[in-house]
């Protein structure tokens, strides 16, 4: 296995102010660096984790959801487990992670202080979600992860199924963005465009964007991954719904169709307590009775926010659109990926 795999890069003291001032929940436990040929961000100890993932076995039948954060993982969480299992909505009432999804990299991406909170912590849910192994689920797996593929075991695109997901970094960049603060890993009054600055440079947990994405675009006439944008399931769910069904070798009725696209409908993931509110329970040390007694004071952090194509328009100032726009044509040079930006 190549040691440049694993290799964490030194990070110059200017960079490493800057990103301690953006992210303080790391900078107590050495702060974040790259890794490997992308420059991948974790925090500072990482590399066992990575040894770990690459070497996860893949059986025929595992389905693997790849992408970015906040970019519809959730959504297809939930798609692609109703699908694989028939529609089987009361077996879809428990937590996406860890009930039903591996989580591969939830520890590696914490700050090891938040590690060590949910390991001393009382919430049963938090800690199988941090630190169970995939290896301990009955077959199938069903595994999510923002890891780039090349951190993904080797055999997963001969063996298993990947679906990838990507969104247009305008609006994923907005979106994680609030997300970040919502589950205070950045500074709360980190102005947006200093924040797209550092988005735009790869200096945020699980970035940089394009190697990401553009190692799963070559890979898009692989038989066994399957390329999703955002945009195209806000624009036609169903349409969407029956591709992945056609991937995984699932017929569909009729009936099952409508079914489905009405619970994947954004509203109505949104009031779906397994897959929106209650993911706060698999996130933090608190016991569930301590976490509701908190949420009859203030609601608890939600992952799905709006899912609109087009909201960095809201958000976003011109200068700050202008450098992304000029950032993603650099990068997509010599590439026929597009993007929908809304």
């Amino acid at each position: 296995m190549a040691e440049e795999l694993f290799r964490r890069w030194p990070v110059s003291e200017e960079k490493r102010r800057r990103m301690d001032a953006a992210y303080p929940v790391f900078a107590g436990d050495g702060g974040q660096a790259p890794f490997g040929p992308s420059g991948y961000m974790l925090p500072v100890d990482a590399e066992p984790f990575l040894r770990q993932y690459v070497q996860t076995p893949v059986d025929p039948g595992d389905v693997w959801i790849v992408t970015l954060p906040k970019c519809g993982t959730t959504w297809t969480q939930e798609m692609v487990w109703l699908i694989q299992n028939d529609c089987d909505y009361k077996g879809a009432q428990c937590l996406l992670c860890p009930d039903r999804y591996q989580f591969l990299e939830i520890a590696c991406i914490s700050a090891p202080h938040q590690r060590e909170e949910v390991r001393q912590g009382n919430n049963p849910i938090s800690k199988r979600n941090m630190f169970s192994r995939v290896e301990e689920r009955p077959k199938p797996w069903f595994v999510k992860t923002h890891l780039p593929l090349h951190y993904c075991p080797p055999a997963l695109l001969e063996r298993g199924k990947v679906i990838y997901v990507a969104r247009n970094p305008k609006d994923m960049c907005i979106s994680y963005f609030n997300h970040l603060k919502v589950f205070e890993e950045r500074d709360p009054d980190l102005p947006l465009d200093e924040f797209a600055d550092l988005f735009m440079a790869g200096e945020v947990n699980q970035l940089p964007y394009f190697p990401h994405v553009l190692e799963a675009w070559k890979q898009r006439h692989n038989p066994n991954l399957l390329f999703l944008f955002f945009e195209d399931m806000k624009r036609d769910l169903r349409g969407t719904i029956q591709k992945v069904a056609d991937f995984l070798g699932k017929s569909l009725t009729k009936e099952q169709l409508d079914g489905l696209e009405f619970n994947l409908h954004f509203d109505s993931m949104k009031k779906n307590p397994w897959v929106n509110k209650s993911m706060a329970y698999a996130y933090s040390p608190l016991t569930a009775e301590e976490l509701e007694a908190m949420a009859a004071k203030e609601p608890p952090p939600q992952f799905m926010r709006k899912g609109q194509t087009g909201d960095w328009r809201n958000h976003m100032s011109q200068q700050t659109s202008d450098k992304m726009d000029a950032w993603i044509q650099r990068e997509l040079a010599g590439s026929d990926l597009k993007f929908i930006t809304g």
